[in-house]
């Protein structure tokens, strides 16, 4: 576990005692090593990102949050919000032991106003759970992280994040109209609400979306909806070469005039050890790439004509397969073959390092050729999967199994910084969803100046003036 030295005071019985007055005795966990690990990380796997907290504290109101971060700002103690943990930054890390607060409890739904096509929430809702409340009234909150059946609407806002359908619908932030929250110093404010249009004061609500848990812990959340489509087709596209199918993807949207609802991308060596995993009879032998196109709609013949278009467009592009999947069954299998990518490359390694970069559409074959270059150099893997609508790739370095951890350890910090500094040479940046959190924030300067990063401090520091809240992350104050 990594060892940071700060100067926060540690949580005591009489501190606990506290704690336990404001949410009850049964919410507060305090000197139990056994319950108390399991908040120590989030699904980063590595030990060196983890770090123990002193207290677990499970809030059921807003009042109860003011009143805990009230008290960690007496006592100079650390706050770390959490949400499911699903995380790949360590943001939900207690990195400077302390308190972390999990707002589990905090799951109910609180208003679906269809006429307004609103609905406000609590931020332990379980993402997946929004939406299947919202079926039966013909909506769809569209922001679609691709953990959405574990992570939390709060943890989602506080990284903005995205997923496979961001090429057409975006990311969790343009559908975010309000927030109320526990300011750091312990107010609890509220920020917008059902008003689409609001330019009154400072943008304060997308300030917070991507802020990471350091500048608030959200209580409510308001989100639009979109209506659901009600008719939706896969594509799932092979080609001999990365160039064949990154090519294809402006052609759709401006040859085609169509905005498809994802187009993810894989590599060779994505496609292969999926494939292989799930014992898929795809030919994939020969494919250099592959793309996973969805179209959808309200009407079939719209749907049917552009999916059409699309698999036309990509033939023309080089395309040696084009296979369609218009129902329940099909669609699954071949969105498999995307998510279990990581999964597949665990059986190689458990030992891997799963990344974000972001470069624009168009230099993604670049990419590919530089990251060849560093797995020659390092003897490792580095497959590259993503969403190549919006250039967000999961370029992802596996441990050779050969190779001892001390090895690994001691080359993974060399092979993220030249990764990083490809990516910032190609136009792009470090992470596109999964947040900067302490995993990625030595990097920082490699794509952003001091004068930007100073800024982000000033932020926090006039808002957080005691730094209790998620402390460590992003950048050090």
């Amino acid at each position: 576990m990594v060892q940071v030295r700060h100067p926060y005071n540690k949580v005591t019985a009489r501190i606990a005692d506290e704690l336990r007055k404001i949410v009850g005795e049964k919410y507060v966990v305090f000197g139990d090593t056994e319950r108390l690990e399991p908040y120590s990380h989030d699904e980063v796997a590595e030990a060196e990102y983890a770090h123990m907290p002193e207290a677990l504290v499970r809030p059921g109101t807003a009042e109860e949050i003011a009143a805990i971060v009230k008290l960690a700002n007496r006592e100079r103690i650390a706050v770390t919000p959490r949400g499911a943990g699903s995380g790949l930054s360590g943001g939900a890390v207690p990195l400077c032991g302390g308190i972390v607060l999990l707002c589990d409890r905090m799951n109910r739904v609180l208003e679906i106003d269809a006429a307004n096509m609103m609905l406000v929430c609590e931020p332990g809702v379980v993402t997946n759970e929004i939406n299947n409340q919202l079926a039966d009234y013909g909506l769809v909150f569209a922001g679609y992280p691709m953990s959405l059946e574990t992570c939390y609407i709060g943890g989602n806002v506080a990284e903005n994040a995205g997923g496979g359908k961001a090429v057409k619908y975006g990311v969790t932030g343009r559908y975010i109209t309000g927030v109320e929250m526990v300011s750091p110093t312990g107010e609890i404010v509220r920020y917008g609400g059902k008003c689409v249009k609001d330019v009154t004061g400072y943008n304060m609500v997308q300030l917070m979306v991507g802020s990471e848990g350091t500048l608030g812990i959200f209580t409510k959340i308001w989100i639009k909806l979109m209506p659901l489509p009600k008719e939706a087709v896969n594509l799932l596209v092979l080609f001999e070469t990365v160039q064949q199918a990154i090519d294809a993807v402006p052609r759709i949207m401006t040859s085609g005039g169509i905005i498809p609802t994802a187009i993810e991308f894989m590599d060779r060596l994505s496609v292969q050890a999926s494939c292989r995993y799930l014992n898929e009879t795809i030919p994939y032998e020969k494919c250099g790439a592959m793309l996973l196109v969805e179209v959808d709609g309200s009407d079939e013949a719209q749907v049917e004509r552009d999916y059409e278009k699309v698999g036309e467009l990509c033939v023309e592009c080089g395309a040696i397969e084009v296979y369609v999947a218009d129902n329940h069954t099909t669609r699954e299998r071949i969105w498999k073959v995307r998510r279990n990518i990581a999964e597949a490359f665990k059986v190689v390694s458990p030992h891997q390092s799963l990344e974000d970069i972001v470069v624009p559409i168009a230099n993604i074959p670049a990419m590919i050729p530089e990251l060849e270059k560093l797995s020659a150099k390092y003897d490792i893997q580095i497959p590259c999967y993503g969403h190549a609508g919006d250039g967000n790739l999961h370029a992802t370095p596996v441990k050779n199994p050969s190779a001892s951890l001390e090895h690994w350890h001691a080359i993974l910090p060399h092979i993220m910084e030249e990764l990083f500094k490809v990516t910032a040479r190609l136009g792009g940046t470090i992470s596109g969803e999964h947040g900067i959190g302490h995993k990625r924030k030595k990097y920082l300067p490699l794509v952003m100046g001091e004068a930007e990063i100073e800024m982000m401090r000033q932020i926090k520091r006039a808002l957080d003036p005691n730094n209790i809240l998620n402390p460590g992350k992003i950048f050090d104050v």
